[in-house]
């Protein structure tokens, strides 16, 4: 879970889900025990990427190998329910913006 740089305070799951539900890119998420601006690190960024483009990778490839099937549709939707799950624990925050 992300640890806020001002207070140092660990936030829940919850917490983090929410937060990242908000458009936080251009004013960042507001840490919800200091209320002072957190941004996501570089390091996020790219293992978000990274992990939207194994997504797309395994959608493409698995239908231009096998044709598109039920299967392949499933395996391609599972991925959004644990990109969801996952993405509160690989969240790191930092005071200032990275882009």
């Amino acid at each position: 879970m992300p640890t806020c740089q001002n207070c140092n305070r660990k936030w829940s799951w919850k917490q983090t889900f929410k937060k990242s539900l908000t458009m936080y890119t251009v004013t960042g998420m507001s840490c919800p025990y200091c209320d002072k601006p957190q941004y996501i690190t570089i390091g996020t960024s790219i293992k978000t990427t990274m992990f939207t483009f194994a997504a797309m990778s395994v959608m493409t490839f698995g239908s231009l190998l096998f044709g598109f099937s039920a299967v392949i549709a499933a395996i391609s939707i599972s991925f959004v329910p644990l990109f969801v799950l996952l993405y509160p624990f690989w969240l790191e925050l930092s005071n200032k913006e990275n882009f």
